[in-house]
């Protein structure tokens, strides 16, 4: 029942962002921050120094920290073989779309001549469709600095569903504040960044049905409490 619900969020998550698409909104969204005179946040503290450079030193240290959860695992909850699975899930989210990015022949808002640099707007949805700018801008990299950290949901929920739920929180208030640094930035459109999610979402959540077993037993809730898989 659970991976059946995971399939419809993640379905239904697919499902908005096609429609987003659909509709055309990223122009629009980023127009509220940016015109011909470029993007007024780009160079911004909050924006540049605190949401984009602190936010990637962030995901940085989570990754370390991890790692070292991995090597020094605490008494209680994911034992050693489940903290590496996970660990090895979100270093995959991590890899993945940067590698996508590298191969996008999509240009950044703030590289179109309507937002004060010189190339035209092309869909990124037109593969292989250049548009004449330098590329390499979809889906968010930068955004991955919190999204990859989905992963500690799944890891958690079989055996403190509290803390999984403030670990989702979390990843989400991390990676939406980051996307809105990039998109008020100029340097990435919305839709950008809801793809890095749905991407660092739907890995893990397949990812989920080889997980390793549980190896710490006393720790389990009792078997009655176990939700039906």
């Amino acid at each position: 029942m659970r991976r059946r619900a995971d399939l419809r969020l993640t379905g239904l998550a697919l499902a908005a962002l096609l429609l987003w698409e659909l509709l055309g909104w990223d122009l629009g969204l980023t127009r509220l921050y940016g015109g011909p005179a470029g993007f007024a946040w780009r160079d911004a503290w909050l924006t540049r120094d605190l949401l984009h450079e602190g936010g990637r030193l962030l995901g940085l240290a989570g990754l370390a920290l991890l790692a070292w959860r991995v090597a020094h695992p605490p008494a209680g909850g994911p034992g050693r073989a489940e903290r590496g699975y996970w660990l090895a899930v979100m270093l995959a989210c991590a890899l993945l779309v940067p590698a996508l990015k590298s191969q996008s022949a999509s240009s950044c808002p703030w590289s179109l001549a309507e937002f004060g640099g010189s190339v035209a707007y092309v869909p990124h949805w037109l593969l292989g469709v250049a548009d004449g700018g330098p590329g390499h801008c979809f889906p968010s990299g930068h955004a991955v600095s919190g999204f990859a950290f989905f992963g500690l949901y799944f890891q958690w929920r079989d055996h403190d569903r509290r803390r999984a739920r403030r670990y989702l929180a979390a990843t989400l208030l991390l990676g939406t504040a980051f996307g809105w640094a990039q998109l008020a930035r100029g340097a990435h459109f919305a839709s950008h960044s809801a793809w890095s999610a749905w991407l660092c979402w739907t890995l893990p959540e397949l990812a989920a049905r080889w997980a390793p077993a549980r190896k710490n037993p006393g720790t389990e809730p009792p078997s009655h409490a176990l939700p039906m898989r």
